[in-house]
């Protein structure tokens, strides 16, 4: 179950966390992945040495002809997994222009050039599935994440906006939707702003999944194969929540 021998699939962002974790496990169950970054990955050598089938393109997502450009050099896709995004920290008060641009820059229109480029292909091959990573955010209010919250709503309205539109074509879109994830982000975020406290934030942080933990990149990736693989296809214009509770179960 759940093999993508023949599969070829983009990634972006994949060059650590859940991106990383996504590129790994879609290669693992047989795709060819395209792995699409700002840097390469310092574990990449070691996943083609296991014999894994992965090319990364340099790729700014947030420049269209960039994008345009990765995309036509690929050709066929038939999985596209959108994951690229940056995070920020401010309400509506102290998030300057500069830091609202960022953020529509990447984790909007990063989407919608993806979305824009792999449509057109997928028509052409006759379908293909497409997995957006939204966040809880765009369905819960959470402190001091306005922007970052504002922008996961627009992937999840775009979301359902391509599953609609491409249903005749067999073009699947659905998005999932991580609470705290432990990746190499949230390591960085308590050392720069917890220094001396890191453990005791985390612990913290932890704590405010019903589940008691943060969610590993693994467990995301998993999900995202399942909706890549042709188990899910009676599966499209769906989020799916992995979140360890937070979303129905934080009273």
């Amino acid at each position: 179950m759940f093999t993508l021998n023949g599969k070829i699939a983009v990634v972006t962002g994949g060059g650590s966390g859940i991106g990383l974790a996504t590129v790994k496990v879609l290669a693992q169950q047989g795709a060819t992945v395209h792995l699409l970054d700002l840097q390469p990955s310092n574990q990449l050598e070691a996943l083609q040495n296991n014999g894994l089938s992965i090319t990364t393109h340099t790729c700014d997502v947030s420049d269209q002809q960039q994008v345009i450009d990765v995309f036509s050099s690929i050709g066929t896709i038939d999985v596209m997994v959108n994951n690229a995004g940056v995070a920020h920290v401010g309400n509506v008060e102290n998030t300057t222009p500069a830091d609202f641009d960022r953020i529509v820059s990447v984790n909007i229109k990063g989407v919608y050039y993806c979305l824009q480029a792999i449509v057109p292909i997928m028509k052409k091959n006759g379908g293909g599935s497409i997995v957006n990573v939204c966040s809880v955010a765009a369905q819960v209010g959470l402190s001091d994440r306005f922007a970052y919250s504002m922008s996961k709503g627009a992937v999840y309205s775009m979301t359902l906006s391509v599953a609609k539109d491409y249903l005749s074509h067999q073009i699947r879109c659905n998005c999932i939707s991580p609470a705290r994830v432990h990746t190499p982000f949230v390591d960085g975020f308590l050392s720069k702003n917890y220094p001396g406290h890191e453990a005791e934030m985390f612990e913290k942080l932890s704590k405010t999944q019903p589940i008691g933990r943060m969610g590993t990149v693994e467990e995301v990736a998993h999900l995202i194969l399942y909706l890549s693989s042709t188990e899910a296809g009676f599966i499209t214009g769906c989020d799916y929540p992995i979140d360890g509770g937070f979303i129905h179960l934080n009273t």
